[in-house]
């Protein structure tokens, strides 16, 4: 590694200087206060009060049913988010609004030849019986469900790959080839998506659902549309245009659920596409001097694409707000073109590159893209993403961020597959288990690339004694 991982650095003080040669406004605080400090704080939202300020990202496991009922391994999960602690549990994982919209085989979804209410059900109770097995009350327990239709990167059957694009991406496009065969969607094509979208929310509503999620990350169709100036009709080319679909869904979805709370997970940045140099190996925006200006991204400055351009986010954030929408998960970039910045990590999966830059770097971007987010619009409360990488100094990091009032929430992803009850530690101020703590082996993405279930083979026993571990060993990019 040219980078010192969190693992090797001796104490928060370290961690906060590593931070501060990035950017000196970045910090960490030295001293955990547990229950009593900033993460500990209960919040209101809508009149729900949710107990701390630790969430749980959505992630999908890869090991639903081919009818998008869940699966033993689904159920684990979920019942290791609700164990967790965190009162804030965003969605679980992206469940898709219809067979097609899926993308991988094996994600949850809304079929018409299953009974989807029974196994979000299914799902929803056995979340909230681990959380009071494990000594917490539900009272101040929030879960969403995540709605989701993936777009571009639609791969619902075996068959292999189905796209439905909002536009043509000619970057994305040299990268993921279409078929000729493949056309850009209708207006009449979208706007039965989002009624897919209201009949999924519907649907969370009557299970018992505290919010759903529409969308909007990581390049999935939502997000796409946030770029489509090149699109034509009233779903491409103004701002207006561009989150049209997006406003019909949510007016749709007020409609027949009045009561139901909607949030938003969006890539409020992005990145210029990057893939493996051939010399190194790392990753690079090959291509990019070509494609300037670059109009095909959100978030994103035309005429330097690797720099993000905050002006049209922070209108779809007032977007949000006119929209009563309060709560709000903000990541950057995409998993399939910018990885190294989405999701940072020390080891890439099978099919990515090695990391252009320390991977603290994607971590500061992550927490420098949500303070901007709330310095601009102070009233949404915001969700902070990236934080899994800082290993064992994650909870002094995030006791910072929501110390000073920079984020509400502290997301953790990856984190929780391994380290579940790391939240409950924290906050009852018990010594972290080391072992468990994620190092950014990127298995658990790996397994999914090869259509193996996603889980955390190097520290999670239930899928190191697994008969999928052995594929997944020989198949990473570099040892463990």
């Amino acid at each position: 590694m040219k980078f010192t991982s969190p693992g090797k650095l001796a104490s928060a003080d370290e961690m906060r200087a590593a931070l501060q040669a990035i950017d000196e406004s970045l910090g960490c605080d030295s001293e955990l206060l547990g229950a009593d400090g900033p993460l500990g704080r209960s919040i209101e939202i809508d009149g729900r009060r949710i107990g701390n300020r630790f969430a749980v990202h959505p992630m999908e496991g890869w090991d639903a049913a081919a009818d998008g009922m869940p699966s033993e391994h689904t159920l684990r999960r979920w019942r290791r988010f609700g164990q967790s602690g965190a009162k804030l549990i965003w969605g679980g994982e992206a469940f898709a609004v219809q067979p097609d919209g899926r993308a991988n085989p094996r994600q949850l979804c809304l079929h018409p030849g299953a009974d989807s209410e029974a196994g979000l059900t299914a799902l929803l109770a056995a979340l909230q019986e681990a959380h009071r097995d494990a000594g917490f009350s539900t009272d101040d327990l929030l879960t969403g469900l995540q709605l989701t239709h993936s777009g571009r990167f639609c791969d619902p059957t075996a068959a292999g790959r189905a796209p439905r694009i909002a536009f043509h991406h000619p970057v994305l496009e040299e990268r993921y080839p279409l078929d000729p065969s493949i056309k850009v969607l209708t207006d009449a094509e979208l706007e039965s998506i989002a009624e897919s979208f209201i009949r999924a929310a519907r649907l969370a509503e009557r299970v018992g659902f505290g919010f759903v999620d529409v969308k909007c990350c990581h390049g999935y169709l939502l997000h796409e549309l946030l770029a489509a100036r090149s699109r034509e009709g009233k779903y491409g080319g103004s701002f207006e245009n561009r989150t049209r679909l997006f406003v019909s869904i949510v007016n749709g979805i007020r409609s027949v659920c009045p009561n139901l709370m909607i949030a938003v997970r969006v890539s409020i940045t992005d990145l210029y596409p990057h893939d493996a140099d051939p010399d190194t190996g790392e990753g690079a925006p090959l291509g990019m001097d070509a494609n300037i200006p670059y109009r095909d991204g959100f978030g994103i400055d035309p005429q330097s694409p690797l720099n993000p351009d905050f002006d049209e986010p922070i209108k779809f954030l007032d977007l949000l707000r006119s929209l009563d929408i309060k709560l709000v998960n903000i990541t950057i970039g995409s998993p399939y073109w910018c990885p190294h910045i989405q999701r940072p990590a020390a080891y890439p999966p099978s099919d990515g590159y090695l990391p252009p830059e320390d991977p603290l770097c994607g971590v500061a971007a992550h927490l420098k893209a949500v303070r901007i987010c709330k310095q601009a619009l102070a009233d949404l409360i915001l969700l902070g993403s990236g934080y899994s990488y800082l290993q064992g100094y994650l909870p002094n990091v995030a006791q910072y961020e929501i110390g000073r009032g920079h984020v509400d929430f502290v997301g953790l992803g990856r984190m929780i597959l391994s380290y579940p009850e790391m939240p409950a530690d924290v906050l009852r101020g018990a010594a972290l288990d080391r072992k468990r703590i994620c190092r950014t082996f990127s298995d658990c993405t790996t397994g999914p690339r090869h259509g193996i279930i996603s889980g955390c083979y190097p520290l999670d026993e239930h899928y190191r004694n697994s008969p999928e571990a052995k594929r997944v060993y020989k198949l990473r990019r570099r040892p463990v």
